[in-house]
């Protein structure tokens, strides 16, 4: 286990977090970042073919990556998938935890599935996966690397169920806690990557500099 301690928590030295909108170019970045790596990958793909439309989309990413690289399709337990792929390789992708939560809320689907809005207990549920998700990651070994890939989706337009404005929120929670714990965080915008950690430490510099010089 490998963590560093800092004013918002523990820091996951192998948690590299990459977050974009929709064809933003994260999914790229985090394939070209396991690839320039040169080691052992794993794949951990949490999409699932619903719909014709998204059966053709699993097929062109998978024809996208490696031929030797190994694939984990697992839509729920991420920690269990942690686990295993930790095994056979030595840097995990994960892509992506927008779908993730989607599949999460669906298992859970109540009697109203468009008009229900999450509960606490739901919230709650969910962010403790997540923890269990982060406790994975700070299992691995020094060596090894784990890349996780999510939507922005809280910039566009606000959802008119409360499903669908819960579940913006949930995700925002979500990406939160990833964001806090990662050594690596990045965020995409037309194909371009900002290094959100960079910005957080630039950012603390200036108020502290503000502070010294009594502004």
């Amino acid at each position: 286990m490998d963590g560093e301690k800092t004013g918002s928590g523990a820091v996951v030295a192998q948690l590299t977090f990459i977050l974009g909108g929709a064809r933003s170019g994260k999914s790229r970045l985090a394939l070209r970042l396991a690839a320039a790596s040169k080691r052992r990958v794993a794949f951990i793909a949490t999409a699932t073919a619903s719909d014709r439309e998204m059966a053709e989309r699993i097929r062109r990413h998978r024809a996208e990556r490696p031929g030797d690289w190994y694939t984990f399709e697992e839509p729920l337990r991420l920690d269990r998938a942690v686990h295993q792929a930790a095994r056979v390789a030595d840097v995990l992708l994960l892509d992506c935890l927008t779908l993730w939560l989607s599949n999460l809320l669906q298992a859970h689907e109540q009697a109203e599935p468009e008009m229900a809005a999450i509960s606490p207990e739901r919230e709650a549920q969910v962010l403790e996966e997540v923890e269990r998700l982060l406790q994975a990651a700070r299992a691995l070994r020094s060596d090894q690397q784990l890349i996780v890939v999510s939507n922005e989706v809280g910039l566009g337009i606000v959802p008119l169920s409360p499903l669908g404005r819960g579940y913006r929120d949930l995700l925002g929670l979500v990406n939160q806690r990833l964001a806090r714990a990662a050594a690596r965080a990045y965020f995409l915008i037309a194909g371009l990557p900002l290094d959100l950690k960079r910005w957080q430490a630039e950012g603390l510099e200036a108020i502290l500099d503000n502070d010294r010089s009594g502004l």
